[in-house]
């Protein structure tokens, strides 16, 4: 053991939760950020760990979600990404949703006051110095042009990208609610933690129309052949695959009824809290390439939006992932250069929880080989194990894609279980195989 830094590139969630999984463990760490010096296209402020949309961390349900079994596995491994998001929610029903402004200044000064990190506000273009002899490349979709071209010199692999959409943002008070309503679908969490604007046939139908030839933003050259992750598809393009699309997604009416009407709505719109007062709403899977004065135009033909006011309007950016698959071992070191880890959704994985979760399992790796130790990967029995397992192995490389967390990527489980046991049985046996594989982190 020395007292050389280890390296982390990139302040996201994946960075941040590297960083402090190491730093808890008694090793020293730089972690190196570029914001404010060079800005990216998605972010706002220069804080760690700042977050696009509130409802970032999706559902909390640990027994029948697998997004909920890795928020539970990861406070099980003190992790200051899920501590912290705890701390600041916001009412969401069964999901996790948080204050982003609150969320990320948290998770910035508990870094800052950490003796063991240094802050440091710089780019690191291109590949880190030979003298780093650990470091993790935490950068994220918006990694460096400079950085990504060496990446992808060295490990001689072509990128591969996608496009990530923001979703508008909405002042509550801008919102009539002559027409709309509190209600969450079918009653669940608090019972209204959505409000909901409803539409009928004819202006359905309308707003289809409106969403097909509306103007879009253009396209640049790098950008033409790029393809939509599904879990982000910006709506103008689910709308492009037919009328019926979105009213059987994020659009659905069901488990919901207007107490302003009898009569069933045809479609809804649902927009979720995105801040902790209460004053800003999002507007569920409404990401979009629409330029403003179109977005502007479309949304507020959407009743109960007629004078809304938009605190954010809708935006795209590249995000940019590398073929993890042929890259990484299943320790996330890059094969070509081992001294080097990947972390977060540059590896593949996709969500914010994922990619704080693969930051907190290099970190741990990190730590226990600048100490001596033997590094182990969890089971793939567990979340943290079933997405590391994926991505560096268990997916196709010549079609890999970014990937949720989901209970298709878990062993199956022995004998016969009925459909509903399936994934609290899975569940189950990820957290005592998790405690398990702990045990060993502290032999």
């Amino acid at each position: 053991m020395t007292n050389t830094p280890v390296h982390i590139i990139g302040g996201g969630l994946a960075g941040s939760e590297a960083a402090w999984q190491l730093a808890e463990r008694g090793v020293p760490v730089i972690l190196h950020e570029m914001r404010p010096v060079r800005k990216t296209d998605a972010h706002h402020t220069d804080g760690l760990a700042e977050l696009v949309c509130s409802n970032s961390f999706r559902s909390d349900d640990a027994e029948n979600n697998a997004v909920g079994l890795l928020h539970e596995e990861m406070r099980r491994m003190n992790s200051i990404i899920i501590r912290t998001a705890d701390k600041h929610k916001v009412p969401a029903g069964s999901a996790l949703a948080v204050d982003r402004d609150e969320f990320s200044q948290d998770v910035t000064a508990q870094i800052e006051a950490h003796p063991q990190i240094q802050v440091s506000r710089e780019e690191v273009a291109g590949l880190p110095p030979k003298e780093w002899e650990k470091v993790i490349v935490a950068t994220g979709p918006l990694t460096s042009p400079a950085l990504s071209e060496a990446v992808l010199e060295l490990c001689g692999e072509d990128s591969l990208a996608f496009f990530d959409a923001i979703a508008p943002i909405i002042h509550k008070d801008s919102i009539d609610f002559d027409i709309a309503w509190f209600q969450s679908r079918y009653d669940k969490g608090e019972g209204a933690d959505y409000i909901n604007l409803p539409m009928n046939k004819e202006q359905y139908d309308a707003f289809i129309e409106a969403l097909n030839t509306g103007e879009k933003t253009d396209f640049k050259e790098w950008e033409t052949n790029t393809p939509y992750f599904e879990g982000c598809m910006p709506i103008e393009v689910m709308a492009e695959r037919g009328p019926e699309t979105l009213r059987f997604g994020p659009m659905k009416p069901v488990g919901l009824q207007s107490p302003h009407q009898e009569d069933r709505c045809h479609a809804v719109v649902q927009l979720r809290q995105d801040n902790k007062l209460g004053t800003l709403y999002n507007m569920v899977g409404f990401q979009t390439k629409l330029k403003y004065g179109e977005q502007t135009r479309i949304f507020k033909s959407i009743p109960g939006l007629e004078n809304a006011q938009f605190a954010r309007l809708g935006g795209l950016h590249r995000n940019t992932f590398i073929n993890s698959p042929l890259v990484l071992d299943d320790l996330m070191r890059m094969k070509a250069d081992p001294r080097l880890r990947f972390a977060g959704q540059i590896t593949g994985v996709e969500g914010y929880v994922e990619s704080a979760a693969m930051g907190l399992m290099t970190g741990v790796f990190t730590a226990i080989e600048y100490k001596g130790g033997t590094v182990t990967p969890p089971p793939p029995t567990t979340a943290f194990g079933a997405l590391i397992n994926h991505i560096t192995g268990g997916a196709d490389a010549k079609t890999f894609q970014p990937m949720n967390v989901n209970f298709g990527l878990f062993p199956p489980m022995e004998g016969r279980l009925k459909r509903a046991e399936r994934k609290p049985a899975k569940a189950r046996r990820a957290l005592e195989d998790l405690n398990l594989w702990m045990e060993t982190l502290d032999a």
